[in-house]
């Protein structure tokens, strides 16, 4: 017999695999969108922004909901919001049309389930917090590799209109199965004391909460820049077409970088309950920047283009994982949701920075080295920051909380 707990996993992350496509297959359709609107990577970068700024900048919205609605509602809504965006996308004929449908409404309902899920297994697990916030997270980072074939086929058979059409479709009625299950975890004697910590108006005034905000936004800009842009990369480094084993190399990296992005995610939140969030941030932020200059060094190579590739998200997706539990362990369970809430608003400021001005560097400069430079020096800056900066601020944290009543600034 399965733990109840443990149903709430595999019922949070089916959500999030669910909902996981508009980010993560977002680059098998710019060819077909530049080509049917007419515009160039910057202007349709756009969408994918504004993607990413909508799943965050209501996330603190979301976060204050989720403490007044029962989870599986709040979770459903969000699913359908997200299934219905695809399904109004494919009807789109302008820019403005594709950034209201894909970009805002997708927006809202990918981050009311990313926030909502990774919220309520925190509270299942209130032990093993990095874990349970890997594991979220990694439903959502690896949930694409199960469509990325079937979407990269389909696009060739039935146009960009129609596939989104059918997947939006199916992100419903998966998403909307798998959220049935979801609830609540009852009060239980061993938690019970557990409820203390920081309100998010507490929070925000913290130094070390905007430490952490520019640290997650900084590894959210090189992670984004290659997750929207890897069709352009793939394509300027002529390996789109080649293929590896005998299939395409821009969907088999895509599909590696699923696994990758989700094994990352639990792994290095294990790792951080072991020997502590900063260390493994250090660790993990360091391999992304070797990752990323090796990947730009050799990526006219088709197997080292798909491998690396991996390594990149191996290096990055685990923010998602290290900073939700990071902020649990300073500030308390009391407003976790809105403080991850308001903290998650720092992927949206990476999201700018990774898509649209990304773009805009390698259209002016005409070349992908002034992109990867900057993506390799905020990785190493981030890895020196988590030493060098937020450990001893955490710590000096600490010393004065455990001095005062939780709750006051």
């Amino acid at each position: 017999m399965i733990e109840p707990r443990w149903r709430q996993m595999i019922a949070g992350l089916a959500c999030m695999a669910a909902i996981s496509s508009p980010q993560y297959v977002w680059t098998l359709f710019t060819p077909a969108l530049r080509a049917d609107f007419g515009v160039g990577a910057a202007a349709l970068q756009v969408a994918f922004s504004l993607l990413i700024i909508l799943q965050t900048l209501f996330s603190p919205i979301q976060g204050w909901i989720a403490r007044h609605v029962p989870p599986r509602n709040l979770i459903m809504a969000g699913i359908v919001l997200t299934g219905l965006s695809w399904v109004a996308a494919a009807q789109a004929h302008s820019l403005a049309m594709l950034y209201l449908t894909y970009g805002v409404v997708g927006g809202i309902g990918t981050g009311t389930v990313y926030v909502g899920v990774v919220s309520l297994l925190m509270q299942w697990f209130p032990e093993r917090r990095g874990m349970a916030a890997g594991a979220a997270a990694a439903g959502y980072g690896m949930g694409a590799m199960l469509t990325t074939f079937p979407i990269s086929h389909m696009l060739a058979g039935s146009g960009w209109r129609g596939t989104m059409t059918a997947f939006g479709a199916l992100i419903a009625v998966v998403g909307i199965l798998a959220a049935w299950f979801l609830r609540a975890p009852d009060a239980r004697p061993d938690t019970a004391g557990d409820a203390g910590g920081y309100s998010t108006a507490v929070v925000v005034k913290t130094p070390v909460f905007w430490v952490m905000f520019f640290m997650m936004a900084t590894m959210a800009t090189s992670g984004l820049m290659v997750t929207s842009q890897l069709a352009q990369i793939a394509g300027d480094f002529k390996v789109a077409h080649l293929t590896v084993a005998g299939l395409a190399a821009l969907p088999l990296a895509m599909t590696l970088d699923r696994i990758a992005n989700g094994v990352t995610r639990p792994l290095f939140g294990w790792i951080s309950d072991l020997v502590g969030r900063e260390r493994t941030m250090a660790l993990a932020f360091t391999l992304e920047a070797v990752a990323l200059g090796c990947w730009l060094a050799l990526a006219h190579h088709p197997v080292a283009f798909v491998l690396l590739s991996g390594v990149v998200f191996l290096g990055w997706g685990e923010i998602f994982s290290l900073f939700p539990a990071t902020l649990t362990d300073i500030f308390g369970p009391r407003d976790a949701s809105r403080n991850y809430g308001v903290l998650y608003i720092a992927q949206g400021v990476g999201a700018v920075f990774g898509g649209p001005l990304a773009a805009w560097l390698h259209q002016a400069s005409g070349a992908w080295f002034p992109v990867f430079a900057c993506a390799i020096g905020g990785d190493l800056l981030t890895a020196l920051l988590a030493i060098a900066v937020l450990r001893p601020m955490r710590c000096r944290f600490a010393r004065r909380r455990d001095g005062q009543a939780p709750g006051t600034p």
